[in-house]
This record gives structure tokens, sequence and C-alpha cells, in this order.
């Protein structure tokens, strides 16, 4: 087998050395709906398997997912069907190949799902109940306990993996990915806080590596994302000299609970699936602002609606609208949507006599560690999965419920890959990740404190509206931030190795990456809304931007030729 030495930029974050290993053929980091489906496929072809995951492993985002699940199980539905409603959202930059495969695996992928224990809502004759989202012509998201499908879906795979027995790592922050002498994936390092059969900094030693860790929306002040979503996997990977894409695509949910113009954190969602229902969006009058902007109305694809809602709060000097279910009535709301109804009225707001005050906020990243349809990434022994991965099935915005079925469709296909090409194993990890260039610098870390600033930098930078203006101020305020770290500015608080540092490191890493690529596409196309390119350029960006990171620590943004991405690693730099 060819030895593959790895090219990335020689970059780790400062951490101890790992005074603990376990050994393994696969390990999967995180613990939501990709994470764990990928880690049962592994563990029934015989290969061992550990997950690592930041918290309890039911603390990811799958648990948080309201709407449901798409697949075309629907009478009359069709596969064609659900891919023409993904690459219409997409707005040109989805990988076809790609969403076909989402699709035609799709339904069969949550038939597998029910079969693992997950309970979906049964209509009146019996079968899989199914509502409308945003983007969707036909209703064909499936769901469970009403709007609570994460929790389902989160608990049945749960469940699955305790009584398959599989090794799990819980409160455990992966650092770095390790390498052998030769350059191969040989697992990664993690910092186990303080419970369980581990404590500190370790390491689990594996041939293939599967990133499943979630999203980035703690990057921005107000998101959706719970708080765990610190960008780790990306960081990670970047670090490693993996390829990133799509990253200025995220989408802002429109429709998230306002609190507050000074609310932080995360914020309650309320799920689109309400207006599939039939709720409307109306300003303060009362006035409906949908109807006549799109033929779907408030069911416009999310990027549609987060505008009309983000315009209507300009034109009348608000910082939120409204949406109103006062029609569904009480029954309805309590049968149908138990945790939204609960949420609002935890926050004094009753959404049976009253319209719910709304705005938009972080939900989804489109984009990520870039992979092909085996969810390889340009590392070879390196997966992603999930909301961490570019697999191109997004392109410039999520159709709505189309996020779990990709976790489902593309972990089963990692699975697949592994166990058709078993990972031989690697030589026994270096004390550090190598580049070729030599061992890998500790990458100076940022102290806790600049968090908060990294969040409203990239709120008021890099938000629903966005502007070169905007954006070249956010990057220059990440880059002085990110210089005081590295000259040991006496004025800045330098970080010290432990998790709050890491995680600021990682969310300053990813916020770059987000904020350069943002400013390199000049129009305005999906959920990436330039207010001084308000035009689609096919001409120029009818393509997908890819980032890495270089030796000196500089991000390299370059242009796909169109919007199939090129290979990752070949085939026989594969473990």
């Amino acid at each position: 087998m060819t030895t593959h030495r790895a090219k990335g930029p020689g970059i780790r974050l400062a951490a101890p050395a790992p005074g603990w290993a376990i050994t393994a053929d696969v390990v999967v980091v995180g613990s939501g709906v990709a994470g764990l489906t990928c880690a049962l496929r592994c563990a029934a072809a015989g290969l061992s398997t550990v997950v690592v995951t930041k918290a309890r492993l039911d603390d990811g985002s799958t648990r948080w997912a309201q709407g449901g699940i798409a697949a075309a199980l629907g009478e009359g539905d069709t596969p064609e069907q659900h891919l023409d409603d993904t690459l219409v959202a997409g707005a040109g930059l989805c990988d076809e190949e790609a969403v076909r495969a989402l699709v035609t695996e799709g339904p069969g992928a949550v038939h597998r799902l029910i079969a693992a224990g997950a309970r979906f809502d049964a209509s009146a004759e019996g079968g899989i109940a199914l509502t409308r989202e945003g983007g969707h012509h036909r209703r064909r998201i499936a769901h469970a306990g009403g709007d609570a499908t994460g929790a389902e879906i989160s608990r049945a795979l749960v469940g699955a993996v305790r009584d398959a027995g599989l090794r799990t790592v819980e409160n455990a922050l992966v650092l770095d990915l390790l390498t052998d002498a030769g350059g191969r994936t040989a697992g990664v390092s993690l910092h186990v806080m303080g419970e369980g059969r581990h404590d500190g900094v370790g390491a689990v030693h594996a041939p293939a590596v599967v990133l499943a860790t979630g999203g980035m929306g703690q990057i921005f002040s107000a998101t959706t994302n719970p708080a765990v979503s610190t960008g780790d996997g990306v960081a990670l990977a970047l670090r490693a000299g993996a390829e990133v894409s799509d990253l200025e695509f995220v989408q802002f949910h429109p429709t998230v609970l306002f609190l507050g113009a000074d609310s932080e954190g995360q914020q309650p969602l309320v799920s689109e699936a309400v207006r599939g229902e039939g709720a409307h969006l109306v300003d303060a009058a009362g006035v409906r602002f949908m109807a006549g902007q799109h033929e779907l109305a408030e069911l416009a694809p999310r990027d549609i609606v987060a505008k009309a809602i983000m315009r209507r709060m300009r034109e009348q000097g608000a910082d939120h609208m409204y949406l109103d279910a006062r029609h569904f009535g009480a029954a309805m709301w309590e049968q149908r949507f138990p945790t939204i109804l609960a949420a609002c009225r935890a926050h004094g707001i009753d959404p049976v006599t009253e319209p719910v005050p709304v705005a938009p906020a972080a939900h989804y990243a489109s984009g990520g560690v870039r992979t092909d349809l085996h969810g390889r990434t340009t590392v070879p022994g390196l997966w992603a999965c999930g909301e961490v991965a570019c697999t191109g099935v997004h392109g410039a915005n999520r159709l709505a419920s189309n996020s779990l079925l990709e976790g489902l469709v593309f972990a089963e296909r990692i699975a697949a890959d592994i166990a058709a090409h078993p990972p031989a194993p690697a030589g026994a990890p270096g004390p550090e990740s190598e580049s070729e260039s030599g061992p890998a610098a500790a990458l100076p870390l940022i102290a806790p404190e600049a968090r908060a600033d990294i969040q409203r930098i990239m709120s008021h930078g890099a938000g629903v509206l966005r502007s070169a203006e905007s954006l070249r101020d956010a990057a220059e305020a990440l880059a002085r931030i990110d210089r005081a770290a590295a000259e040991g500015d006496g004025r800045v608080k330098a970080g010290e190795p432990g998790v709050d540092s890491w995680e600021t490191t990682n969310l300053l890493r990813v916020a770059q990456v987000l904020a350069a690529a943002a400013l390199e596409r000049e129009e305005t196309r999906g959920c990436h809304w330039r207010e001084d390119r308000p035009d689609r350029d096919d001409t120029a960006f009818h393509r997908h931007l890819v980032v890495r990171v270089a030796p000196d620590r500089s991000l390299v943004v370059t242009r796909t030729d169109g919007t199939a991405f090129p290979p990752t690693a070949p085939r026989e730099h594969q473990p």
C-alpha cells in the first residue's frame, strides 16, 4: 500500500501530551444522527468502533431538531421531485450527483432508522404522518412527538448504541488529528472533562477518523445551536490540511423566538413546520408580507423568507416581526407543537392567544469540510458527515429538513466505504502531528474573554446582511485578535490550554474562514446576501469557494471550475 505523507500546514492546538490512550479501528467524533448512525454501521460490519462526544451522547444539535426529516415517502411523491426542490433551494450550487444519492437512498435510510427504534407520528390511515416545510412542493416531512423529531431520533440511536455495547467517551473535546511517521491518519487527541474512566488529555489511536461534530452557530451572538457547536471539527480539519468549502452559506432560520435585541446564546426555534401547517408572517399591524413575494408565500425557501423579514424590519425600523397561528386553536398547539408552545409560554408568550415575535438567527452551516460522495475528505483516513461536512447537497441554501436525512445517508455511505476497504493499522502516532516540513507548531491560544467579541464581530459584519465594508471590518477585527495572541500583546490576555481557550481558538479560525469566503463571493446567492452586490453572478460565481490553511497560517481561497467538486484523496491513499 502506498504511504502518503500528510500535507497539512503543520499546526496543532497547544495542549499537554496525551496521558492515556485507547485503540480502535474507527473513531467517530460526534453523537448526533450522523455520528451514531455511522458508528452503528461500522460496528455492525465488525470494526472496533469508539464514539467520542463533547458532552453527553444526546447533547448535540440533533436533539434540538423540531420539524422533521425529509424523504419521498408519501403517495405520489418521488425522489425526482425531492431532487428538484433541493436543487431550486440550493440556488445553482448543489452537486446534482450528491443530491441524487440523498433523495434516492433517503427513503430506505428512514425505514432503517425506524427499524433501529425511532417512532414517527402516524397518520389516521396508520402510515407515517407527513407535513410540508419551506421549499417543498409536497408533504414529505416525517416528524415525531409533534415537534420533537430530533429528540426521538437521538433517543432511538443512543439506545441502539447502548444496546450494541459500543465504547463511548463522553464529555470529551477533540483537539487534533494524529498522524504516524508516514503521515497517515492515526487517530485523534482529545481532552476529557473530568468524568468517566479517563481524565485530561488523551488519545484514541485509529487509522480511520470520522468527523461528525455538528455546526458552528456559536460564532454568532444569537443562534439556535447548542453551546457545544463551536466549529471544532472544521477547525481540526483545517489544521490537519483539509479543504473546507461553502462556509459563507450560513442559513439564518427566519423564525426564531425573539427574546430582545441584546439576547445572546442559544435561542428557541419556532419550527418551519408551524408555517407548514398554515401560520402567517405578519408585521406589528397584522399585515401579511410574504404573499406576492414568492409562489409559496410563507413556505418559500428559508433564505427568501429571512430576507423578506429583514427587509420589512428595515422598512419599519423594527427589530422583529410576528408569526400568527392563533387560528390553530389550543388543541392543535398542544398536540402538534407542544415543545414550541412550552418554550413560548416559558418566555411569557402564549401562541394560542397572541402572535409570536420572531427574527432570524444563525441556524445551519451549509458548508464545511469538503468531501466526496463517500464522505472522504482531502486528508487520507479522515471522513466527515453531517453538518460539519460539505457534501455538495445543500448548495447555497439548505432545503428544510434535508439535514437529518443528509446525516443518515452519508453516514451509511461512510460506514460502507470503510467496511469495504478495512483500514490497515497505522504506525504509532508521533508525539505531535507532522506536516511535510516537520513537527507541527503549537497554535497560540485565544483567551476565553475574546469569545463574546468574536460573536459580536460576526453578528455585525457577517450576519444576514453583509457588504464588502462590513466583511472587511470583520476580517480586520478578527485578525487583530489573532495577531495579539500570536505576538503576545501585553494588552491582551493570552489563552492557557483548557477547554474554553481551545473552543475560542476554534471559533476564531472558523470565523476567519467564513469572513474570507463571504468577502470573496461578490454576489448574492442563496443565504449569502451581499447588500452591495444584490444580484446573482453566474459568470464568476457559479462555482464553489474552497479554503485551506497555508503553512504560515494564512488562508488560501480558490474557486472550483463548476458546481461539481474535484476529487478528494486518491483511493490508494485511503487506509
